[in-house]
């Protein structure tokens, strides 16, 4: 097609035939059936920013804390005090793990929201019925450890970028030796149970303790811009 030249140049695009201006090009082109990202909302970089702070973290290491110290100071506890016990930690741990997983890789949230939910249901199985036995109490709660740790360690193994790595396999590994001690050893009495059951708490939540202090260093090592290995100011 032939187009007429005005004296004076034009300053935006030629009109093709039919006299409509083809939009500005806004960068660019997906191909056809590619899906177009949607951006994180408001309450889910919320739950992120939460969920990654070291406050956060300690508040699981309390959780898990103060119901190991109660377990071991209250050995003559019933079952059923040791179940409801046992059910709440459960609970309210799922709560914070849920949180937590938002801090991770779109990749490995999933993951993290699993084991949140696998908290949740366990520790509403011990509520539901805290007269149930010795052996059903020491399997719930055996095998959301030995889960929890397995998940724990490949996470640790494959993020990116992750701080104090270390710890975080140490942690891992407690957990599962702690889910493999509680299932393979058995418990004739409550106050075994209690017992046994008070001692992993403990070590668990000091461990959680250790690595909500470790992640506070790096996070004001890195918001100073100090090099890794360097100790931050208290």
């Amino acid at each position: 097609m032939t187009v007429s030249r005005d004296p004076a140049p034009r300053t935006g695009p030629e009109p093709p035939h039919g006299g409509t201006v083809p939009a500005p090009d806004s960068g660019p082109r997906r191909p056809a059936g590619e899906a177009v990202p949607v951006p994180d909302s408001d309450l889910e970089r919320q739950l992120a920013r939460l969920g990654g702070s070291w406050t956060w973290l300690l508040g699981s290491a309390v959780a898990t804390l103060v119901p190991g110290i109660l377990a071991l100071v209250w050995p003559e506890g019933t079952l059923h005090v040791l179940a409801v016990i046992i059910g709440l930690y459960l609970l309210v741990t799922g709560a914070f793990r849920f949180v937590a997983a938002f801090a991770r890789e779109p990749g490995d949230r999933l993951t993290g929201l699993l084991v949140a939910v696998l908290y949740v249901l366990a520790g509403v199985l011990c509520l539901r019925n805290p007269l149930q036995t010795i052996a059903a109490l020491s399997l719930i709660t055996g095998a959301v450890w030995l889960v929890t740790g397995m998940v724990t360690a490949y996470t640790a193994l494959t993020a990116r970028g992750l701080p104090h790595r270390g710890l975080v396999l140490g942690v891992a590994a407690l957990a599962v030796v702690a889910g493999i001690v509680v299932l393979a050893l058995p418990t004739e009495s409550a106050r075994a149970l209690t017992r046994l059951l008070g001692l992993w708490l403990v070590l668990l939540g000091v461990a959680e303790l250790g690595l909500a202090l470790a992640l506070r260093s790096a996070l004001r090592r890195a918001r100073s811009g100090l090099p890794p290995g360097t100790p931050a100011a208290a």
